[in-house]
């Protein structure tokens, strides 16, 4: 698996946006739309092109229903493996592009062991868990300057003392892909909010003699039942809690993930292609993708 990252050493010599020598090294100011962007680039991956950078965080999920105590249905460890490309646009400027792939597990609450079933105390039915497995989860192109010629900017960070706090809200409201075509009328819009809260030294994250950084970062996400669970429309949501760190290596992440993406998931130790053209898949994507195949193979079998 370390085959993957052993390029580092001669990636790192072509930044993308600054050298990485002593003499061109420079302090990076946020305010500067240029330097705001590479500040992102190297929070989520690095300065050199085609450096896979790992992303891991491990927590707990909770149940959230009106009306009775909050339960704590599962633990869950994840992690995102990615890599940024060099794009250049001759108005916008020299951007990137960040392809991905990603996983999270549930994880028994008492045993931490992987769960293929799980006994959903509301319905009493036994159903089979499916995965957190996207592949992939790429990024828009990002430039200095958008479309409209805005600058890019980063509005929410801050500095105190030597840390860097960098928090994102990402609301999200679109088309589920389980429902019908009338969502807009009756409801069942796929509704959720995810949150990112990075954290990192400011003389590791503005220093460009560093070829990157390695923030920390907790994750909250609020949203629907997860289709797997079966839970027939009833009132309720899931909170995800979980925290973590970009790592130095696939090789530092927990036993747990590399073991069952080993068995399971053997594409997910390396990005995809910096070019990947795919659609991004999500939770919804990918379940109606397996219900679709297993009436498919049903109906083959009449």
């Amino acid at each position: 698996m370390n085959r993957f990252f052993k390029q580092t050493a001669l990636a790192t010599m072509v930044a993308s946006f600054a050298l990485a020598s002593p003499s061109a090294a420079r302090t990076l100011d946020p305010k500067k739309p240029e330097d705001a962007l590479e500040i992102m680039k190297r929070t989520q991956c690095g300065t050199a092109d085609g450096v896979p950078a790992v992303y891991h965080w491990s927590g707990k999920v909770y149940s959230r229903v009106q009306g009775e105590p909050d339960r704590h249905l599962y633990n869950g460890e994840g992690m995102n493996i990615r890599q940024c490309v060099r794009i250049e646009d001759p108005k916008r400027g020299v951007g990137y592009r960040q392809v991905s792939r990603e996983v999270m597990f549930y994880l028994d609450p008492k045993t931490n062991e992987i769960l293929r079933t799980w006994d959903n105390p509301w319905t009493g039915e036994t159903v089979k868990v499916m995965q957190i497995a996207n592949d992939p989860v790429n990024s828009r192109p990002n430039y200095p300057y958008r479309a409209d010629g805005t600058p890019f900017s980063l509005p929410n960070i801050r500095q105190q003392g030597n840390w860097m706090f960098m928090p994102i809200e990402v609301p999200l409201f679109y088309h589920n892909v389980l429902a019908g075509d009338y969502q807009d009328y009756v409801g069942n819009k796929y509704h959720a909010m995810e949150i990112f809260d990075f954290t990192m030294l400011a003389d590791e994250i503005l220093d460009t003699k560093n070829p990157t950084a390695y923030p920390s970062i907790s994750w909250v996400r609020i949203s629907d039942w997860m289709p797997w669970m079966k839970m027939r429309g009833r009132q309720g949501q899931m909170v995800f809690n979980a925290m973590g760190a970009k790592l130095k290596s696939y090789d530092e992440l927990p036993d747990v993930i590399k073991d069952e993406i080993a068995l399971n998931y053997p594409e997910y130790t390396a990005p995809p292609p910096g070019d990947d053209p795919r659609k991004n898949e999500t939770t919804w994507t990918v379940f109606k993708k397996m219900i679709d195949a297993e009436r498919a193979a049903e109906k083959d079998k009449k």
